[in-house]
């Protein structure tokens, strides 16, 4: 059941992972025309990122590609990727393609348009900017996936043994090592994948030694290696309680600590490369995700370690009782750096609607949600399992007492009165026919007078029900919790909304001027009998699009996306909130697109850009759309 759940989830969230940093901006601007061949390409992104050997790739307008120099960042800046172009670059349309990763892993990839002088006659097309191989892409998925399960099942059985102290703990040695083999086996394989991943390049490049090379240098590829080590520090720390475990006896307190510490280690693996590393307040992130992530796998590792002491051994109600405090302090960690997480990648409340990264964390709170509720079931289940086994010892005036009977812990008798006097009950069999003969011990010698009940005794038809019971609302949390934890990988491969919003919205740091492209629909009837109108779209370009002097270049495009020739345009500029304007842009037409060489903007704000198109000596139409004009 829990590998169809987690094989279902794969297939639905198994496309390629939206990376998290996302282009701010582009000089020269996609589908811009500029007068001169630049001297560099440059792009801005809204965090740091890494450069391939391969990250620009230029064609020029007969699609050949053009030789250029070695990728690097401009002015030292690491949100900014920089290759330089050949002095002679010629004239026409070239198309860029890139691929850079992003600072907290995930690589990205786009193209886009430009033209020199005029715009080729027959577009380009666009190369194709996948940003990953599927076959290398959905096998890397897969390792990310198992390994934050490995995660929480070795840490969260190891905390439950620790916290919790089941009796014996010899049941959960296979989880401790299943866990620990599944890490280290993801964690192998998350870095031979990495390079090809980055690259975009098939599952084959995964042994390439220059790819592999390559991948320790990254900070993703140093934290994998981190990991690796942590876990050979975890091996021997299970080697040294191995004879501990095999007795079942808890581990010393030297290992408990070394053990929370090589955990929190773990953590610091996964939020050192990948979203807390990046964007706003970054040591508060970095703490909060190391408590969610930690959080996490006690709740579920916990879950599972639970249910196999079910299935294997006895579990005393005390065990039960301390898992549920445990886990309720994990729900408490959970939902307090949730929401700080939620808030710090979401942005806005309409990000949680609008953008993918706030529809999969709907999803994850909704699974949340029915992982409270089965974890509230499982909680009503054991309290009235204790309720059934308070015992009330009358004692009469000649001595004797009334003989009482109380049910059987699940899995096994209790371990003894003592424990369960100091808890504020008796767990086991209680039959006391004279004074001073009561029977509370399950594990000590019998009292006097009275022989110890038989430990196999059968359970009552109403007690098996409620083990029963109590295994199904486990078994249910477990699944549940597989969901939520495949919905939190999902989001770490997903474009923050934040970072959507930035995208969006923020402008071209200073130094990096954007140039300003504005696309207007048109549509001109005829007025000749027997004459089809005329209708397309005028591609504005205002270089820099900023307070002062512009360049501007416009072209005009058919219905099919071809250039179109018309015999006149104008292009005028108005303030409404200043009462400036309107301000001529004295285009002309400088054979295949029009252009103006100065257009003076005086003042920020809101400008009305009217756009009149003639292609006839009777047909002609004028539209209006706002710009946008900084400082």
């Amino acid at each position: 059941m829990l590998l169809g759940t987690v094989l279902v989830l794969l297939l639905l969230g198994g496309g390629p992972a939206s990376a998290h940093a996302a282009l701010r901006g582009a000089d020269p601007a996609d589908g811009s025309v500029v007068r001169t061949a630049p001297d560099a390409i440059t792009l801005t992104f809204t965090e740091s990122v890494g450069l391939l050997d391969d990250s620009f790739r230029v064609f020029d307008p007969d699609n050949r590609r053009v030789d250029t120099g070695e990728a690097g960042h401009a002015d030292g800046r690491a949100d900014t990727a920089r290759i330089k172009l050949p002095a002679k670059l010629g004239t026409g349309t070239f198309t860029v393609a890139w691929r850079v990763v992003s600072a907290d892993s995930h690589p990205i990839a786009g193209a886009f348009t430009f033209s020199v002088g005029t715009p080729s006659a027959t577009p380009p097309a666009l190369p194709g900017t996948s940003v990953e191989n599927p076959a290398t892409g959905g096998l890397f998925n897969i390792g990310r996936y198992l390994a934050y399960l490995a995660a929480a099942l070795l840490v969260g059985t190891a905390a439950f043994i620790a916290v919790c102290r089941p009796p014996d703990v010899r049941p959960l040695r296979r989880l401790l090592l299943a866990g620990w083999w599944a890490l280290a086996g993801s964690t192998v394989f998350l870095l031979l994948l990495r390079g090809p991943y980055e690259t975009g390049t098939g599952p084959a490049q995964a042994l390439d030694p220059s790819g592999l090379t390559r991948t320790l240098g990254t900070r993703p590829g140093l934290a994998l290696v981190a990991r690796l080590a942590l876990l050979a520090a975890a091996a021997a720390l299970l080697l040294w309680q191995r004879k501990a475990l095999g007795e079942g006896k808890r581990p010393s307190r030297a290992a408990l600590l070394t053990g929370a510490t090589l955990a929190t280690g773990l953590a610091l693996t996964w939020a050192g490369a990948e979203h807390a590393s990046v964007g706003i307040q970054v040591p508060v992130a970095m703490t909060s995700t190391v408590l969610h992530l930690l959080a996490m796998a006690v709740w579920l590792g916990g879950l599972a370690s639970l249910l196999t002491l079910f299935y294997r051994a006895s579990v005393p109600s005390r065990v039960v009782g301390r898992f549920s405090q445990l886990a309720g302090l994990s729900v408490t960690v959970l939902v307090v750096t949730g929401v700080y997480q939620s808030w710090r990648g979401l942005g806005s409340v309409a990000a949680l609607t609008d953008t993918t990264y706030g529809r999969v964390l709907l999803a994850k709170l909704v699974a949340v949600t029915l992982l409270l509720l089965a974890g509230a079931r499982s909680r009503r289940t054991v309290t009235r399992e204790r309720t059934a086994r308070n015992v009330t010892v009358e004692v009469t005036s000649v001595g004797t007492e009334r003989e009482a009977r109380v049910p059987e812990p699940v899995g096994g008798r209790a371990e003894g009165a003592a424990d369960g006097l100091a808890e504020g009950r008796v767990e086991g069999r209680v039959e006391g026919r004279a004074a001073g003969t009561v029977d509370t011990s399950a594990g000590g010698p019998p009292l006097p007078g009275k022989p110890r009940p038989p430990a196999g005794a059968a359970l009552t038809p109403a007690e098996d029900a409620q083990r029963r019971a109590l295994r199904r609302s486990v078994l249910a949390e477990v699944v549940v919790s597989v969901v939520v934890l495949v919905l939190t990988t999902v989001l770490t491969g997903t474009l923050p909304g934040r970072a959507a919003a930035e995208a969006a919205t923020a402008e071209q740091s200073a130094g990096l001027p954007v140039a300003s492209v504005t696309n207007i629909p048109f549509t001109i009837g005829s007025t000749n009998p027997g004459v089809r109108g005329v209708s397309g779209k005028v591609q504005v370009t205002l270089d820099p699009g900023r307070v002062g002097d512009n360049g501007l270049q416009a072209v005009v495009y058919g219905p099919d996306g071809g250039f179109v020739s018309i015999p006149e345009l104008r292009i005028s500029f108005s303030l409404p909130d200043q009462d400036i304007g309107p301000l001529d842009a004295k285009v002309t037409d400088r054979g295949g697109y029009w252009a103006a060489d100065t257009v003076n903007l005086p003042l920020p704000g809101t400008w009305e850009m009217k756009v009149t198109v003639r292609v006839s000596e009777t047909d002609q139409v004028s539209e209006s759309k706002p710009v946008e004009i900084v400082r």
